[in-house]
């Protein structure tokens, strides 16, 4: 990748993005294909540095909202072309993903939700216990009531998916700054004009919030209030093992997801119920705990009995940019010009990555406006037009 520019930001930009993760470094490469020249984006410390190197990788469409499978499934066509579009390996892998249930009161949505998403053309199947041995061979499925499978989800490695997005950035002309920290937004009246940087000042009429779990902070900037809110999740990683498994595994029983990497480590997580949640940024704690490491390797076992004997290796913790209803936030807000966000994606913004930053930059440069974009709008809370998603796991 070409050096990163380490002198003074430039005077004026046409956009600024704020956050050099998978969402930033996707909307500015987006919007250089649709003609923007002068972007800047700025990373207050180094690419991938905040949710986006700290996720899982996993790529899935089987969600309970069409907004999100559509969403994911554009991104998965998305993915399956990357790195051939960005020109660096992706690690992009379709194994699919298995999610599964110990509880009989979640098949019914199991069932729905596998038939939301066939009407929307993704190819999911409804599986009794017995089917899934033959995607994941070894699965204890004693107490396993149902799943569903796709063969068409993956994942993908997050550093690799950020660096090719900020290497094409660099060939299309955008400037990337980073350890460069946002002081201030400039408003007049009701409109974006500018920022102020610790590496000097921006005049721009677009603002463009990827902050992920510092979206909420920057917002307050502009006078907008987000309902988001920060959970604290972790992963672990283990020894590199033989090839074992294709798939990630999901429960929506207690939360725990799972795959092999292509170096046959397991790489997974677990949600803690009894985690705080933040809502300022200085309070955010990354530290490992042992406390996930047990529960995370005790629900292992229960999945995958031959955990037993591997050695984990490592763990390490990230933020959940979170939303009342676990779907994101996207486009602007009324009565404000120039500020669009990209956020609340709730732990699932790299897997959705590549399709909201293209909707988002074709509504930016066309002003026309986007059906999908417009229902998940900031302005859906104060309506009352909120619908869940039910599968948030991690």
């Amino acid at each position: 990748m070409i050096p990163l520019p380490s002198g003074p930001v430039p005077y004026q930009a046409d956009a600024v993005i704020i956050g050099g993760g998978v969402n930033g470094l996707a909307v500015a490469y987006e919007l250089s294909k649709r003609g923007v020249k002068d972007i800047v984006v700025l990373e207050k410390a180094y690419l991938g540095s905040g949710s986006t190197g700290r996720c899982g990788g996993g790529i899935r469409q089987q969600w309970t909202t069409e907004a999100n499978i559509r969403l994911a499934q554009e991104s998965v066509t998305a993915y399956e072309n990357l790195a051939s579009e960005l020109g660096l390996q992706t690690f992009f892998r379709q194994g699919g993903y298995l999610m599964v249930t110990d509880n009989e009161a979640h098949l019914e949505g199991l069932r729905k939700a596998a038939a939301l998403q066939n009407r929307c053309h993704v190819p999911t199947e409804y599986l009794q216990p017995q089917e899934c041995l033959k995607i994941a061979p070894n699965l204890d499925i004693t107490n396993i009531k149902g799943a569903t499978f796709c063969p068409k989800d993956g994942t993908a490695y997050p550093f690799s998916v950020v660096w090719g997005y900020a290497r094409a950035c660099q060939r299309r002309g955008v400037k990337i700054f980073i350890r460069t920290e946002l002081n201030d937004v400039k408003l007049e009246g009701d409109r974006v004009t500018g920022v102020s940087t610790s590496r000097g000042d921006i005049a721009t009429p677009l603002l463009i919030n990827c902050a992920g779990p510092w979206a909420r902070t920057l917002a307050a900037k502009v006078g907008v209030e987000l309902p988001n809110r920060q959970e604290r999740h972790e992963i672990m990683v283990s020894e590199s093992c033989k090839p074992f498994l294709d798939p990630m595994v999901i429960s929506i029983s207690n939360g725990i997801y799972f795959s092999q990497s292509m170096r046959g480590e397991i790489v997974g997580g677990i949600g803690d119920p009894d985690e705080p949640s933040w809502e300022r940024p200085d309070q955010f704690d990354t530290r490992s705990q042992l406390r996930f490491a047990v529960r995370f390797a005790k629900a292992l076992i229960g999945y995958y009995p031959p955990a037993r004997a591997m050695r984990m290796m490592r763990q390490w913790a990230g933020m959940y940019d979170v939303t009342p209803d676990h779907r994101p936030i996207l486009g602007g807000v009324e009565g404000l010009d120039g500020y669009q966000h990209i956020c609340g994606f709730s732990g699932h913004g790299f897997m959705l990555a590549p399709m909201a930053a293209a909707r988002m930059a074709q509504m930016i440069t066309s002003g026309e406006p986007d059906e999908i974009i417009a229902s998940l709008s900031l302005a859906r809370f104060a309506n009352g037009d909120v619908e869940a998603d039910a599968f948030v796991v991690g």
